[in-house]
């Protein structure tokens, strides 16, 4: 069985590994250079680095015999793009989605913009632990206020210079941290507000939550995207049976 495998996540990471190792032909398609780093050493697996437009999805399908959306989250472009590209190619299609994180006493808002605007009616320093592409939503927040983690690529930190971010602003490291990391951050620069989204366990949710808590911070949480999926294991039943019937 030819599996492909929108990569991206840990639980991707996982689920490539262990599909090759119970027999399928394992292919990852991953947008970026840093995607591709995450997945190296994986014995059996090809990865295809570069990202990708509905079409050009559809035309890699017809290779294979099933697909695996292991993408974030909050991936939703990605998301719909993958499940109408597997439609039109007629490629079974499962969903791999991390289980939710208890966050109580967060400020929930639906998206950055929301965000943005609560914020803007709050005092003190923001870490944005959003991602470089949510970045221009708080635009209109003065830029002395704002702190950004982001990952350490060009992309990453052009962003944060075209929101006019001091550089000793720029965070550029990759995670997830620990929970004393995430503090002595908070801590050195006196964040009062931390705007993040929920990545679960493997995105380093719980310590980010819990470094908030001792530290003072207020958690301002952007919600998921409404998505349904399966967990691992589910999701690896799903492959066997495919080699099964082989």
């Amino acid at each position: 069985m030819k599996l492909l495998i929108f990569g991206g996540t840990t639980e991707g990471r996982v689920l490539a590994e262990e599909a090759a190792a119970l027999g399928a032909a394992v292919t990852v398609s991953v947008a970026t250079p840093l995607g591709a780093e995450e997945l190296a050493g994986l014995a059996g697996v090809r990865v295809l680095t570069g990202r990708l437009d509905q079409s050009a999805m559809e035309s890699l399908l017809a290779d294979f015999d099933r697909c695996v959306d292991a993408t974030h989250p909050y991936a939703k472009l990605v998301t719909a793009a993958v499940r109408a590209a597997c439609a039109a190619a007629g490629t079974p299609l499962r969903r791999l989605m991390r289980s939710e994180s208890p966050a109580e006493g967060a400020v929930r808002v639906p998206g950055c913009g929301e965000a943005a605007a609560f914020l803007a009616g709050q005092e003190g320093n923001i870490l944005l632990a959003t991602g470089s592409k949510e970045l221009p939503a708080f635009a209109a927040l003065p830029p002395e206020r704002l702190y950004a983690r982001v990952l350490p690529t060009r992309e990453s930190i052009a962003a944060c210079e075209a929101l006019g971010l001091p550089h000793r602003n720029i965070l550029a490291l990759q995670g997830p941290f620990t929970q004393k990391l995430n503090e002595a951050m908070l801590e050195q620069y006196q964040i009062a507000w931390l705007v993040t989204k929920d990545g679960g366990a493997p995105g380093g949710f719980g310590e980010k939550l819990a470094a908030a808590r001792s530290t003072g911070t207020r958690l301002v949480l952007v919600e998921r995207p409404a998505d349904g999926g399966d967990d691992l294991g589910t999701v690896l039943n799903w492959i066997k049976e495919g080699l099964s019937c082989e």
